[in-house]
């Protein structure tokens, strides 16, 4: 017995048809108008791998692509997180917290204000971000970090609020605002929650 495909000079009803090529599974489009608010930043924003990240020392922000998120919002949210990270560099808002390793109370401190600052994003930009509890949860370790200081979460809500005025500021009409803070050591921050990608195989 042999397999039409392996017979040659068959009548045409033994033809076999084209194969038809595999659906493709839609990824999440590009939101217009977020696209055009991080654009207007003019922060150095470069795709690939599958973390995101700033990196303080090179200046840059690291991005998984559009495709490995399980949707647009999640992709603008975890920009909107290391956007906030990149206005913290010394040429724009000079935030440091005295942050010396990851991990310590200066990391922490900057972890909650990036967080916020992207949910204040979000939200500015109209983008309807689900709650989820890893989300919340990843906030409360930071939370937990400076429990003893009980005015924490109040300044890290005026950088917050100094981090989403300057990216406004840099947007087409607008005037920037830089205010500034501590002197900022380099460093490399990759630490956005990975539960807002999955990367693609």
């Amino acid at each position: 017995m042999f397999n039409v495909g392996q017979i040659d000079g068959l009548p045409e009803a033994f033809a076999i048809p084209p194969a038809e090529a595999s659906p493709t599974l839609p990824g999440p489009e590009p939101i217009a108008h977020a696209e055009a608010f991080f654009a207007a930043t003019g922060a150095d924003i470069r795709h690939g791998g599958a973390q995101a990240f700033y990196h303080a020392g090179a200046d840059h922000i690291g991005m998984p692509p559009l495709s490995a998120f399980r949707d647009a919002e999640s992709y603008y949210a975890t920009l909107g997180h290391e956007a906030c990270h990149w206005t913290r560099h010394p040429s724009r808002l000079d935030r440091s917290f005295g942050r010396k390793r990851w991990g310590d109370e200066g990391y922490a401190r900057e972890e909650l204000v990036a967080e916020l600052g992207a949910a204040f994003l979000a939200a500015d930009l109209g983008l309807a971000l689900e709650p989820r509890e890893d989300h919340a949860a990843y906030i409360a370790d930071w939370i937990e970090v400076l429990k003893g200081d009980k005015r924490a979460i109040f300044s890290a809500a005026a950088h917050v609020e100094r981090a989403v005025k300057f990216l406004h500021g840099l947007q087409p009409g607008a005037t920037a605002e830089a205010e500034a803070s501590e002197p900022e050591p380099e460093a490399e921050h990759r630490a956005t929650p990975a539960h807002r990608f999955e990367a693609a195989a």
